[in-house]
């Protein structure tokens, strides 16, 4: 692997769990199972999925890119639980 495909990799992965972080945190303040709070959920998806094609990265990477999503998306649950104390 080269530099570049680094750099990509790396960025698509960062962005997939620092994007979800403010996600999940609105997530918090909407009703469940609402079109805010799916919205929330998936916004970030077509912008990660755009990221790895754009960038040529392999079909391997989905499975690492979704858990960290979702690990964004705790963390921002966790930081609005955390401030509504």
């Amino acid at each position: 692997m080269n530099i570049e495909v680094n750099i990509a990799l790396v960025s698509l992965l960062a962005f997939a769990v620092l994007s979800n972080i403010p996600l999940g945190y609105l997530r918090m303040g909407t009703q469940k199972y609402s079109v805010r709070w799916f919205v929330y959920i998936h916004l970030s998806v077509p912008f990660i999925i755009g990221l790895r094609i754009s960038n040529n990265i392999s079909w391997q990477v989905i499975p690492f890119s979704i858990a960290l999503a979702v690990a964004g998306q705790m963390v921002g649950s966790r930081l609005y639980r955390r401030s509504k104390r």
